[in-house]
């Protein structure tokens, strides 16, 4: 087990780190990206996560646990997400320094539990961990985004600004970590963490990425790109 664990690891730290520095990188060469195109991107990662949500992650946790401790683990996992993410805000913060850092210390809180939900999805199969790495990679790149553009407008350096968003991207391998473990203790634990991580990202993709791209951009191209990530998520449900 343990080897498989370190595999899990492995695998589920440079996903999440490929998602990151693409983000980074582009924050980097595009310097100020538009609301119309973080819009479309932060919409369509969120259409992909839901769609393996409701097509795979809880049918899954469903033939390994009874419906009544799915939904109460699913519910669990939205109010400790729900809880972090009112004790981690931005929208308050001036300076792009300030924004910066912020953004950085929301995104490592957050990518944990990312972490954990790729360990758990590895635990239950590798075709569903596979599935959650590429669209928690796809999600990451807005992130990456969001930590390289404010350093931009502050000059900070290239150097600088892709260690940084290097650095946000870790606490996703201590989580994949902690999910592969736990997980693998038995049936019922592994249930009650694909459970868990579907109620933790159906808060994140109601309650922050549709909303979001819908505010920085409330034109069609928001619309679609959720759309498109839906269709796309049940897609590689039905082929992976």
């Amino acid at each position: 087990m343990g080897d498989n664990i370190i595999y899990i690891v492995v695998v589920g730290s440079i996903v999440s780190l490929i998602g990151t520095m693409i983000g980074a990188s582009l924050g980097v060469i595009v310097k100020k990206p538009s609301d119309k195109m973080l819009g479309a991107m932060i919409g369509f990662a969120g259409g992909l996560m839901l769609s393996v949500v409701v097509f795979d992650l809880i049918p899954e946790a469903l033939t390994k646990w009874s419906f009544g401790w799915t939904l109460i683990f699913c519910i669990v996992g939205i109010i400790v997400i729900a809880f972090i993410d009112t004790k981690v805000n931005i929208d308050s913060i001036n300076g792009h320094l300030k924004v910066a850092f912020m953004a950085a210390l929301g995104l490592m809180i957050h990518n944990f539990p990312e972490g954990i939900i790729m360990g758990c999805g590895f635990a239950a199969g590798t075709t569903l961990g596979i599935k959650m790495s590429l669209i928690i990679a796809v999600h990451d790149i807005p992130e990456g985004i969001a930590v390289a553009a404010p350093l931009m407008a502050s000059r900070v350096k290239v150097p600088k600004i892709l260690l940084y968003a290097f650095i946000t991207a870790f606490p996703t391998a201590i989580g994949t970590w902690v999910g592969a473990y736990i997980a693998n203790i038995s049936v019922n634990v592994l249930a009650a963490c694909l459970s868990f991580a579907s109620g933790i990202m159906l808060y994140v993709v109601c309650g922050e990425m549709i909303p979001e791209s819908s505010k920085l951009w409330e034109g069609l191209t928001s619309t679609i790109g959720i759309l498109a990530g839906l269709i796309v998520g049940f897609t590689m449900v039905n082929i992976l």
